[in-house]
C-alpha cells in the first residue's frame, strides 16, 4: 500500500474522515498531508505501522476489552467481554444509590438485571484479571416538560444578557436584570427566556469576551454577577465607595459593552465584599458560610482547578506575561505538578476568591430562574452550551491530554464561508473522552443544565462528528471525525432526565444523513431558523411544513435581525469592511435580498398575516421600508407552525437593526458587545412587546395541530 492508503487506514481506526462533502455539494478527498497533521494531533506516531501498533497495544491492555466507561440503556441485557479461556468471571455491581448486584458469567457475556438509571460500579474479576468500571444505565429519550410535550404551544423570549440596560446596571446586563426580564414576560404568556452562552470568560484579561470562546464552558463569567446584591454591599458604605457613582454612570452610558471598564467598577467591590465575608462569615461559620462550603464541597476538584487557574492567569498577566498558559514556565503550565501545588497552597486566599466569585453568580442565577418560575414561566431558563473552549484557557490547561492540540474547530466551506472556517476552538481527542470515562461532558452538561428548563447545544452535531483544521493550514484543509455518537446522545438523555432540563439541538449547516432522524427519536428539539426555512425555488415554507419537535426562530445572533434584513444592514456591513471578493458578489447578494423581500411578503400575504395593499407600502418605489406591522406578521407566522416552541429575539421587539455578531469579523464590528438601544424598564412597559406577547399568544392557540 502507499503512504497515503496506511494514513487511511490509521485515520479510520480513531475516526478521522478520508472523504467528505461541504454544503456547497463539493467533494473533498483529504490530503496526505491533513491526515498526518491529524493523527499527529491524537499523539499518535506518524508513521503508519508505529500508529497501529501503539492503537493495538492501548486496545490489548484494556482487561475485557472493556473501556473506563460503558454506556447502555435500560433494555440491555448482555455485556459482551474479552476473554482468553473459558473460566468463570464474578461480577460485583455496586449502585449508585447503594446496596450492590453480584453474579458470574462462563460464555463472555454479563447477563445484567434491571437496573436503575444512573453510574454504577462494575467490577469483573476473572481470568488472573480484575477490572473496574463505570456502568452508565441512560434512557433511549431526552426529558420534556408539560410545555414542549406532544401538542405544546409554547413561546419564549431570547436576548443577549451582556446586552441589557436597566436604570441599575453597571455597564452590563446582569443577572437581577435578567430576573426583571422573566418576571416582565412571564404574566405575559411567555414559557421561557433564553440566553447566550453564561461561560466563564477570563477575569484576568476581560477583553477576550466571545461567549463562544469560553475559557471553560462548566463555569460562570462572573461579570453577570449584580454587584449591588452580594451579601454585605447594601450595609457598607466603605465597599459602595470603591465604585464611584461617576465610573457606574460612564460604563452604563456607554455604547457598547466596555468589558474592561465593567470589570475595573466591579472587581474592586467584589474583592472588598469577599474579604468580608472571609473575616465576618467564614470566620464565625454563618449560614452563608455553610452555604458557600457546601457549594465548594458539590462542585469539588473541577471548581477548586478552575479557580486555580484563574489565580495563575491573573498572577502571571499582572506580571506582563502574554496572554495564553503555554507562555508560563514549564512547571506551571503542568496543572499536577509540585509548583502548581506550592503556588495553590501559598496564594489559597486567591483561589477561594474566584470559588467565592462562582458561587456568587451561581446563586443569582438561581434566583433569577426561581423568579421566572413564579413568574409564570413554564418551561424557565433556557441556556446555551458552546460548542468548545478557548485553547488558552482553564478547560486546556486543567486537562490539556483531552485537548488536542495542533487542531482548532471549524466547518467545511458553505454558501456564507466559501472558504471554509477556522473558529478557533480546541477540539476534545474522542480518545481521551473515552478514558475519561466521559467526565468532562458530563460536568459540562450538569453545569449548563444547572437552573434551566432548557439547554441548547450548540452546533449539536458535534455529538456525531468535527471538523478538525489543522493548526496552519487553511479552512477547506480540515477533515471530519467522528465521536461516539450514541453514548454521548445517550449520556444528553440521562442528564436531561436527571436535570428534568428538555434540550435544543442546533443543526444548522452540514448535517450527517439521518442524524436528525435519531434526535427526533431521542426527544431533542431541533432548531429551525425562518430565513433558512426555504424550498427548492427559494421560496419560505409554510407555517405546516415546519416539524413539531422544534424550537423556531426568526433568527439567531450570527444573522441579521428582522429590520437588518429588511434592510440589508448586513450587507452594507460587508461591503463597509470589504468582505466581498468583488463588487459583483456584493451585487449579487443584494439583488438576492431583494428577491427575499419579495418572496417573504408573498408568503405572509398567502397566510393572511398582511393584506396585498401592504405589497407596495413596505416596497415603496423599490426602497425597502420596514414596520412593528411587518415583524410581527413574520412572528406570528412562525407562531402557526406546529413547532412546540417558538422563539422571539427580544432585538426584533424593540426594532433593532444590528445583529450581535458578524460572522467571519473581529475588532472590525463591534461583535458581543452591542447593547439594547432602550432600557428593560421601557421594554417591559411597552405597546410594542405587549403587542408581539398578543400575536404570539394568539397565533400559537390556533397553531396547526402536529402531523
Amino acid at each position: 500500500m502507499s503512504r497515503l492508503d496506511d494514513l487511511r487506514h490509521i485515520a479510520g481506526l480513531v475516526g478521522i474522515g478520508a472523504h467528505h462533502q461541504d454544503a456547497l455539494g463539493v467533494w473533498h478527498d483529504v490530503s496526505e498531508d491533513t491526515l498526518a497533521a491529524l493523527i499527529g494531533a491524537f499523539s499518535l506516531p506518524t508513521d503508519p505501522q508505529q500508529a497501529a501498533e501503539a492503537l493495538a497495544a492501548e486496545r490489548d491492555a484494556a482487561p475485557f476489552g472493556l473501556g473506563t466507561a460503558e454506556v447502555v440503556t435500560q433494555d440491555t441485557r448482555y455485556l459482551r467481554l474479552r476473554t482468553s479461556g473459558n473460566g468463570a468471571i464474578d461480577w460485583c455491581c455496586q449502585l449508585e444509590e447503594g446496596g450492590e448486584l453480584r453474579g458470574a458469567c462462563h460464555d463472555g457475556e454479563v447477563q445484567l438485571p434491571e437496573l436503575p438509571l444512573g453510574y454504577h460500579r462494575l467490577t469483573l474479576d476473572g481470568g488472573g484479571d480484575i477490572a473496574g468500571i463505570t456502568l452508565i444505565v441512560a434512557p433511549n429519550s431526552a426529558y420534556l416538560p408539560p410545555a414542549l410535550q406532544y401538542g405544546a404551544r409554547s413561546w419564549g423570549v431570547t436576548t443577549q444578557l451582556y446586552g441589557l440596560r436597566s436604570a441599575t446596571d453597571w455597564g452590563i446586563g446582569d443577572f437581577s436584570d435578567l430576573a426583571a426580564l422573566c418576571q416582565g414576560v412571564g404574566p405575559l404568556g411567555a414559557a421561557s427566556v433564553g440566553l447566550n452562552p453564561l461561560h466563564a470568560l477570563f477575569a484576568a484579561e476581560p477583553r477576550h469576551f466571545s461567549p463562544y470562546s469560553p475559557s471553560s464552558r462548566a463555569w460562570l463569567d462572573f461579570l453577570y454577577i449584580d454587584v449591588t446584591r452580594v451579601p454585605g454591599f447594601a450595609e457598607h458604605s466603605e465597599i459602595q465607595a470603591l465604585a464611584p457613582a461617576a465610573s457606574i454612570a460612564t460604563a452604563r452610558d456607554a455604547e457598547f459593552v466596555d468589558y474592561g471598564a465593567v470589570a475595573a467598577v466591579k472587581r474592586p467591590v467584589l474583592e472588598a465584599l469577599y474579604q468580608r465575608f472571609r473575616e465576618r462569615d467564614l470566620a464565625t461559620s454563618s449560614p452563608e458560610a455553610v452555604e458557600f462550603l457546601a457549594f465548594k464541597q458539590e462542585w469539588g476538584a473541577p471548581l477548586a482547578a478552575f479557580a486555580l487557574f484563574e489565580a495563575l492567569h491573573e498572577h502571571f498577566t499582572a506580571s506582563g506575561a502574554e496572554f495564553s498558559w503555554h507562555a508560563w514556565p514549564a512547571e506551571m503550565r503542568d496543572s499536577r505538578s509540585v509548583a502548581v501545588a506550592a503556588f495553590a497552597a501559598a496564594h489559597a486566599d486567591r483561589v477561594e476568591f474566584f470559588q467565592f466569585l462562582q458561587w456568587q453568580a451561581d446563586r443569582q442565577l438561581g434566583e433569577a430562574a426561581r423568579a421566572g418560575r413564579e413568574a409564570g414561566l413554564a418551561i424557565g431558563l433556557y441556556r446555551d452550551l458552546a460548542v468548545g473552549a478557548n485553547p488558552h484557557g482553564a478547560s486546556a490547561w486543567v486537562d490539556p491530554e483531552l485537548v488536542v492540540p495542533g487542531a482548532s474547530i471549524g466547518a467545511p466551506p458553505d454558501p456564507l464561508s466559501r472558504g471554509g472556517q477556522n473558529w478557533g476552538l480546541a477540539p476534545q481527542n474522542p480518545l481521551a473522552m473515552r478514558r475519561r470515562g466521559f467526565a468532562p461532558f458530563v460536568t459540562s452538561l450538569r453545569a449548563n443544565m444547572r437552573h434551566a428548563g432548557v439547554l441548547r447545544i450548540d452546533h449539536v452535531m458535534s455529538l456525531q462528528r468535527l471538523y478538525w483544521v489543522p493548526s496552519g493550514m487553511p479552512a477547506t484543509a480540515g477533515a471530519y471525525v467522528n465521536y461516539p455518537f450514541h453514548d454521548l446522545l445517550r449520556l444528553v438523555s440521562l442528564e436531561s432526565q436527571r436535570q428534568r432540563c428538555s434540550v435544543i439541538g442546533e443543526d444548522l449547516g452540514t448535517v450527517p444523513d439521518g442524524f436528525r432522524e435519531t434526535m427526533q427519536a431521542a426527544n431533542v428539539l431541533c432548531y429551525r431558523i425562518f430565513a433558512f426555512e426555504r424550498r427548492w425555488d427559494g421560496s419560505f415554507r409554510s407555517p405546516g411544513e415546519y416539524p413539531a419537535l422544534a424550537a423556531a426562530s426568526a433568527a439567531t445572533h450570527d444573522l441579521p435581525t428582522l429590520r437588518g434584513f429588511w434592510l440589508a444592514q448586513d450587507i452594507v456591513w460587508r461591503r463597509k469592511l470589504g468582505a466581498y471578493p468583488d463588487d459583483s458578489a456584493a451585487s449579487r447578494e443584494e439583488v438576492d435580498r431583494g428577491r427575499d423581500r419579495h418572496l417573504l411578503l408573498e408568503a405572509l400575504i398567502r397566510e393572511g398575516l398582511l393584506d396585498q395593499d401592504k405589497y407596495s407600502l413596505y416596497l415603496e418605489q423599490g426602497d425597502p421600508v420596514y414596520g412593528p406591522e411587518l415583524g410581527e406578521a413574520i412572528q406570528a407566522f412562525l407562531a402557526r407552525s406546529p413547532s412546540r416552541l417558538t422563539l422571539v429575539q427580544l432585538e426584533d421587539v424593540v426594532g433593532e437593526v444590528e445583529q450581535a455578531n458578524l460572522p467571519g469579523t473581529t475588532d472590525s464590528h463591534p461583535n458581543w458587545r452591542r447593547r439594547l438601544s432602550r432600557t428593560l424598564e421601557e421594554v417591559l412597559g411597552s405597546d410594542a412587546l405587549a403587542r408581539i406577547a398578543q400575536v404570539m399568544n394568539e397565533s400559537r392557540a390556533r397553531a396547526l395541530p402536529e402531523p
